[in-house]
């Protein structure tokens, strides 16, 4: 089963505030106890949401909004996406981790869909399928290089 692991933003993180030397290093030692368990797919940290922007769908119309958004409670400062056995075993990685914000934080941990979750898979699904696995194989082995 994969999860993304979101970082919920803080107003020092929506305020372009780097984190402490300490916490980069701890989260720096977590991140390789992920990696050398096996269950690190991805992780990166977000710029502040004055560099984002959001586009708004209405039927067929468009329209784009640019950042900085003012609810912080609703913005994301960084993730993980990590293959794990059950929603359990996220939620234990999760308590391990360090604090990502100093204060009060916040971690949500959702499931992502796999294509078996859609049901019998079609012949377009298999393929996308396919191309998926062959293309996370791929960076699995980059980031081993």
């Amino acid at each position: 089963m994969r999860f993304m692991i979101i970082v919920k933003a803080n107003k020092n993180s929506e305020a372009g505030v780097r984190p402490s030397e300490k916490l980069l290093a701890d989260m720096g030692k977590f991140n390789e106890e992920l990696v050398k368990a096996g269950i690190m797919l991805a992780a990166e940290g977000l710029h502040d949401s004055s560099k984002g922007a959001r586009v708004r769908f209405s039927g067929s119309k468009r329209t784009v909004v640019d950042g900085p958004f003012t609810e912080t409670k609703e913005l994301i400062a960084g993730f993980w996406l990590w293959q794990v056995k059950s929603k359990e075993e996220a939620i234990e990685w999760v308590k391990r981790c360090p604090n990502p914000h100093e204060g009060d934080s916040e971690v949500e941990i959702r499931q992502v869909f796999d294509m078996e979750d859609w049901g019998e898979l079609t012949p377009e699904l298999q393929k996308m399928k396919d191309r998926r696995e062959k293309f996370a194989k791929q960076a699995k082995q980059t980031a081993v290089e």
